[in-house]
């Protein structure tokens, strides 16, 4: 069973009983005038009841296609996605439907998710209309119950509209959404990517607080590193979409596997004036995802690559003995390389 699961790169994956959301080979192609663009190619992954999952990479690499393939709000070209024991790419419309209300999303553009036209008290309570959740009264008390928790005022707020909201707010309104349907899991693309940094701090807190409050489990997608290392328990590391690396975050910030990995850390600038900046090598342009690289995809911009990285494509495999897993030929020879930093 282990060197089948080697060979397959599923290695990382935890045992189904002990997980809630478990992914394995998702695949997600877009089929366009210049030929079939691999969005999702081959990614595994799983979460567990009261983690978060953080997913980083660069813009393009296929973080916010494979969350909203798993929501299955684009239909994945193939693979598996169990939650709660069965698997969603095989349930009907109705049934779909149905588990969806356990599995919430929170949109990157805070005001283009919501409609202009309704109340933010109609807005939050949508989802609890449309399943006819309870009375009326209990549904409008639900609706108070989570605009109180994500700090806004239902006497003041609930007669809005978005216009009438800054982004921050609207955020709030959002997340207030996804929680008032009770769900297990909030798929979170990019939350914070369209505000301020100081709202930015002020929606990852809330969040957080909302995980350990509800006993929420999040897939948190964004670009920015130093928001996903503050709020996931363990991380995933994109790459033209493929996953590279994954493991505990402290593992894959500290001691990073990968070498893409490494150059994504070096190019974080560190907030003191006093350090020197460290030099990253020129690494190239991104190929193209109509006609990915052979083997390694990472291998045209890798400084360390060799013919075994051209004919042969890496799988994620155990890394030293923090639980990194990483998808590399020559993992430590190759950050040594690169000159990442930590």
């Amino acid at each position: 069973m282990t060197g089948a699961r080697l060979v397959t790169g599923i290695e990382h994956l935890r045992e189904a009983s002990t997980v809630l959301l478990g992914v394995e080979h998702l695949e997600l192609t877009y089929h366009t005038d210049g030929g079939a663009v691999q969005a999702v190619s081959d990614v595994s992954f799983d979460l567990a009841p009261g983690e978060t999952l953080g997913i980083v990479g660069e813009s393009g690499c296929g973080k916010s296609s494979a969350a909203r393939a798993v929501l299955r709000l684009v239909e994945p070209t193939a693979g598996t996605i169990r939650y709660g024991g069965q698997d969603l790419r095989a349930l009907s419309v109705a049934e779909l439907r149905r588990a969806r209300t356990d599995i919430q999303i929170i949109f990157q553009d805070p005001v283009s998710a919501l409609n202009p036209r309704r109340k933010v008290k109609h807005l939050v309570g949508e989802g609890l209309s449309i399943w006819r959740s309870g009375t009326r009264a209990q549904r409008l008390e639900r609706v108070r119950e989570a605009m109180e928790a994500v700090g806004l005022d239902p006497d003041t707020f609930g007669d809005r509209r978005p216009r009438e909201l800054s982004g921050g707010q609207c955020q709030r309104v959002c997340i207030a959404r996804a929680l008032v349907m009770n769900p297990r899991i909030i798929v979170c693309d990019e939350p914070v990517a369209a505000l301020d940094v100081s709202i930015q701090a002020q929606i990852t807190n809330l969040l957080e607080d909302m995980k350990e409050k509800f006993g929420l489990s999040l897939l948190f997608i964004a670009h920015d590193l130093a928001v996903v290392r503050s709020i996931s328990d363990r991380v995933a590391v994109m790459y033209l979409g493929k996953i590279v690396e994954i493991g505990p975050a402290s593992a894959v910030y500290s001691s990073p596997a990968h070498p893409y990995t490494s150059v994504l850390l070096a190019a974080v600038p560190e907030p003191d004036p006093g350090v020197p900046i460290p030099h990253t090598p020129a690494i190239g342009d991104v190929p193209s995802p109509i006609d990915p690289p052979s083997g390694c995809r990472f291998r045209t911009r890798c400084p360390r690559a060799e013919q075994l990285c051209a004919d042969e494509e890496p799988v994620l495999r155990p890394y030293g003995q923090k639980g990194n897993f990483a998808a590399c030929h020559f993992p430590s020879e190759a950050v040594a390389a690169i000159g990442g930093r930590a």
